[in-house]
């Protein structure tokens, strides 16, 4: 498992109402800003009007095993952080989302998942914050871990409703919330490179490249010329993407791959493993200039394949800050949970991540990027520093109108939910939580030769050089 999770405070604005398990199903895209395929969701909820607070996501693990230490942590990272931003949760939504293999078998996927399902409700429990409703979502269908009632919770499940035909769709209409496709599709705009050819080509350049730059960035009087060659080139690739116009999503990666050369993809991967560089590659972050950042840090992030893996670290915290900078809150997430997925002890991405999801302004930043020039103390110097200082709030970062969502359950249900509410927190089970967590997603030892030097300098700039974090 990560323990890098991701979740959001609300934010203020307009007030529907929603009845029912289908309702909130209908909800959970807007919630997030995509699809959370292959995802665990908590919800906090707030007041006897069941106000939305802090939201977390995180992948759903594999091993059944990892079930019950995850969902101790899970509900224990959400009342903890609720109870800094917006006071302790009244009750608590879930949500478990995951397709079957064979799109057909999403019954057998529900009841799969209903241990871990009964794990979460059992480590709210332990902490006095009732379950009010957990859902498994699959294969187009949903399904309740907690109503037993047939008539309005079918054994078969009830189907999804369709896109755009709800109260909820229209109101994220009209208020500018747009759902950004699946989770899956989002990372697959900034996964490595899987095509053998391609593959073995940017392999290449970056083997043909590290034996030549790595020593001059541990150079202490050659690494600001090797800074200076590695923006310089990074400016003129995002000129010469910024020349293209952007086409639609699905095409628009394949069209900027082929924009950038493997030697030059190269020379910016390694040259940004400096920390001090990354910094300064950070100011490039508003307006057009922001946008041709981004498709050049997600161009980048793409070639950092094999035993390069760990590298996409820093284009990905890049890509993150930039999303984040320039409004599009989602994808900043996903970026940022990519990158400590590569690299889970990366600072900037670790200080971003947690300032993303707890609502730093991300203004606060800005500032010290537009005033820092080649000195100040640098980025994670500022988000930390911010955060230090109560600039974190429950509010989020407001872009254009948001919506404010009240959940209310028909009158028929809610005395037997509320029963069904406190049954959950008087469960208990295992109290002791896991003594660690499993890194994935990092890189291991490379079959070549240079990509295990590329790793062992990178461990020795964690050692006292500018480099890596």
């Amino acid at each position: 498992m990560n323990k890098h999770h991701e979740s959001t405070g609300p934010s203020d604005g307009q007030q529907i109402t929603l009845r029912g398990p289908a309702e909130l199903a209908d909800a959970l895209p807007y919630l997030m800003g995509f699809h959370p395929t292959d995802s665990v969701v908590m919800v906090a909820l707030h007041g006897g009007r069941g106000r939305f607070g802090g939201r977390l996501r995180l992948g759903i693990p594999r091993a059944p095993g990892e079930w019950g230490p995850v969902a101790e942590q899970l509900a224990d990272s959400l009342i903890s952080g609720s109870e800094r931003r917006d006071g302790r949760p009244d009750a608590i939504l879930i949500f478990l989302c995951q397709d079957s293999p064979d799109g057909e078998s999403g019954r057998l996927t529900m009841e799969r998942l209903r241990p871990f399902a009964q794990s979460l409700r059992t480590a709210c429990g332990a902490l006095d914050v009732p379950v009010l409703e957990a859902l498994c979502l699959s294969d187009g269908r949903y399904w309740s871990y907690c109503c037993p009632d047939g008539r309005c919770c079918p054994p078969q499940g009830k189907p999804l409703a369709m896109p755009g035909t709800t109260v909820m769709a229209a109101a994220a209409a009209y208020a500018g919330i747009r759902v950004r496709g699946t989770l899956r599709d989002m990372e697959a705009r900034l996964d490595p490179w899987q095509a053998p050819d391609e593959v073995s080509a940017q392999l290449r350049a970056l083997d043909g490249a590290a034996p030549s730059l790595v020593p001059r960035i541990l150079d202490e009087r050659a690494k600001a010329e090797v800074a200076k060659e590695t923006l310089t080139l990074a400016r003129t690739l995002m000129d010469r993407l910024g020349r293209t116009p952007p086409a639609p999503e699905a095409v628009s990666d394949l069209g900027d791959d082929r924009l950038i050369d493997e030697d030059e993809a190269a020379a910016v991967i390694l040259g940004l493993q400096d920390r001090e560089t990354r910094d300064k590659a950070a100011v490039w972050m508003e307006g057009p200039e922001g946008h041709r950042a981004l498709r050049l840090w997600r161009t980048l992030a793409r070639r950092c394949v094999g035993p390069y893996g760990e590298h996409a670290a820093a284009p990905l915290t890049l890509a993150g800050w930039v999303s984040w900078s320039i409004g599009d809150e989602p994808g900043a997430r996903v970026a940022l949970a990519m990158a400590l997925r590569a690299d889970p002890e990366y600072t900037f991405a670790q200080l971003l991540h947690r300032a993303c999801n707890e609502g730093l302004d991300p203004e606060t930043l800005r500032r010290c990027l537009r005033g820092d020039g080649d000195g100040g103390e640098g980025p994670e110097a500022a988000v930390a520093g911010a955060g230090e200082a109560g600039s974190v709030t429950g509010a989020g970062v407001a872009r254009g109108p948001a919506l404010h969502v009240r959940r209310v359950r028909p009158a028929a249900n809610r005395a037997r939910r509320r029963a069904s509410g406190r049954r959950a927190a008087m469960e208990t089970g295992a109290t002791a939580p896991a003594p660690g967590t499993a890194r994935q997603g990092t890189a291991g030892p490379g079959p070549m030769a240079v990509g295990r030097r590329v790793r062992d300098v990178r461990r020795y700039g964690r050692r006292g050089a500018g480099t890596r974090r």
